[in-house]
């Protein structure tokens, strides 16, 4: 048997924990065959057999959040773990299990809080209240929020997504009340861009793989390709997670081999998380467009979120650190923002230990 061809078909069908048992009953009876072949006492197997049966009552959960019964919810797709939960004010999914809002539906108009927010700039550097007609797409839906962000803010947005992962799009008509006038095709964010000749307005790129961004979406030949799909001064604009400090960071890493691409690069920090956004244009007069697109903004909530990315945009100095397709390992700088993370957190902790001993740290967890 190809286990790691058969893997993946099986996952969607009867989800992780019954894959586990599945592989490991015929491991089982492999050994088993063995034992009775080599004509070994048969206790070694038995405590196999019973341990397998024991799993198979209990082991097969159907939800691995077991501690959260309020689910509205929870299941499988080929790529991610899903779960969504609503509240009064919103809906948010996450694909992972313990922490992680991936996307998120506030049922009452307003802002999110979040990274959407601030990417909500990217149509008013385009020039959205200047012109009659935008077209937005986004590489990364998700389930939509900054689609629908856009269609409550914006009455002049054409906007489709793409989306590697089917269920999660179907998660976004059934929960999160995406438009069905919102064209979402099922595909990878670079290879769509390969085979389509429209060009846009904006595009966002929010394609997440865990902390990294996929690798081929993340070279100086994608972000070339997101450009020939601009339209003349359209604005791309990059959802990047886990920012660090540390020099040759994941995201200064990327922030350099879009710079190599366009001529304009800006970037801002998402207040409260660890999410910045990059905008980036060949347009010279980005800044002032945008400030022009601002001033002419009626919502007073969405006005008072762009005068602030507008204060806190910092044009962006580019080094050397570039990706190609040959060469981007965004896994292993993933990885090192993670590390600096955990870093950083110990210290908090150790320093309390040698300065308050064991009884101080105590009090702190």
């Amino acid at each position: 048997m190809n286990v790691g061809t058969n893997v993946p078909m099986i996952l969607p069908m009867v989800g992780t924990s019954v894959t586990f048992l599945i592989f490991a009953g015929i491991l089982l009876l492999l050994a088993g065959i063995y034992f009775i072949s080599s004509k070994e006492k048969p206790v070694k197997p038995a405590v196999g057999v019973i341990l397998f049966v024991i799993c198979c009552i209990l082991g097969h959960d159907s939800s691995f959040a077991f501690w959260q019964k309020d689910l509205t919810y929870e299941g499988e797709s080929v790529y991610n773990y899903l779960q969504v939960y609503e509240d009064d004010r919103k809906v948010v999914l996450s694909t992972n299990v313990l922490f992680g809002v991936q996307s998120i539906y506030l049922k009452n108009d307003g802002l999110t809080g979040m990274y959407y927010d601030y990417a909500m700039a990217a149509p008013l550097m385009a020039g959205v209240n200047e012109k009659d007609h935008l077209d937005v797409l986004i590489l990364g839906m998700g389930t939509g929020t900054f689609a629908t962000q856009c269609d409550r803010y914006f009455d002049n947005l054409g906007v489709e997504g793409v989306e590697i992962d089917q269920k999660i799009t179907d998660l976004a008509s059934e929960y999160f009340a995406l438009s069905g006038d919102v064209k979402v095709t099922t595909y990878d964010g670079r290879a769509y861009l390969n085979a389509i000749e429209e060009t846009y307005d904006v595009i966002m790129v929010d394609a997440y793989q865990d902390i990294t961004i996929p690798f081929q979406m993340s070279s100086r030949e994608f972000f070339t390709s997101v450009k020939k799909h601009l339209n003349k001064d359209g604005v791309m604009v990059v959802n990047m997670n886990m920012r660090g400090s540390k020099e040759g960071n994941i995201n200064q890493y990327l922030a350099d081999t879009i710079s190599d691409v366009f001529g304009e690069v800006y970037t801002v920090d998402v207040a409260g998380s660890t999410n910045r956004e990059l905008f980036a244009s060949d347009n010279a007069k980005l800044l002032t467009v945008f400030s022009q697109n601002v001033s002419l903004e009626e919502n007073e909530g969405l006005f008072d979120m762009m005068n602030r990315v507008e204060g806190n945009l910092q044009e962006y100095k580019a080094g050397g650190h570039i990706m190609t397709d040959d060469k981007a390992p965004v896994e292993l700088l993933g990885m090192q923002v993670i590390d600096e993370l955990i870093e950083d957190e110990v210290t908090y902790y150790k320093d309390i230990y040698n300065e308050q001993g064991l009884s101080g740290l105590m009090e702190h967890l």
